[in-house]
């Protein structure tokens, strides 16, 4: 269970209205910082542990500069935006190791997959990798974002809060219809037990 500190953390960050993405990361990082500064309470902490925990990221944990950078945006956001405490400039280390690049699954191994999935996670990966969806955004699709005319998905409040329109495979018209008739079916047959 997190401290009453980290859910007046959570609420302001809802309040500002953050993605639940950044604000998971971002109350991460900061229950990290705390646990490194011995538990100490933030208002109260140096700032110059900041540049100490910025350090210590790149130097002993050997983290990336954008793992770096997010863990510095979390706490930039704790003492400034939260806190109201300046925190000047830090000059800390940067850290040096490079982002390893993403391996990619090619087509045929995509298809091995697909072979080992069925029904409703099956459909899950196919949209993922033909409309290029994010997890999350595949998993707030409703039927009123998939236009089968025109082979399209609205994703809404996608990355960056932002809308957006992509490709849908017509490949997959025909499961989707279906996908959409078994759900309709299902809520009417609740709906008349109920």
């Amino acid at each position: 269970m997190n401290s009453k500190f980290l859910e007046q953390v959570r609420a302001d960050l809802r309040m500002r209205r953050y993605s639940f993405a950044t604000e998971k990361t971002y109350l991460l990082w900061i229950k990290r910082f705390i646990y490194f500064t011995g538990k100490e309470h933030p208002a109260t902490v140096e700032i110059s542990q900041i540049k100490s925990y910025l350090t210590y990221l790149a130097v002993k944990q050997h983290v990336s500069a954008n793992t770096q950078k997010v863990a510095l945006n979390a706490l930039i956001y704790l003492f400034q935006k939260f806190l109201q405490r300046k925190v000047g400039k830090l000059g800390f280390k940067l850290a040096t190791k490079q982002q390893t690049i993403p391996s990619v699954l090619s087509v045929g191994g995509v298809a091995e997959i697909l072979e080992h999935l069925e029904g409703r996670n099956k459909l899950i990966i196919q949209l993922l990798y033909g409309s290029g969806l994010r997890v999350g955004e595949c998993l707030r699709l409703r039927v009123m974002d998939i236009d089968l005319s025109r082979f399209s998905l609205t994703v809404h409040n996608g990355k960056g809060r932002k809308d957006r329109v992509t490709i849908l495979s017509p490949k997959l018209k025909t499961v989707l219809e279906e996908h959409i008739t078994n759900g309709i079916e299902v809520q009417k047959r609740t709906i008349s037990e109920e």
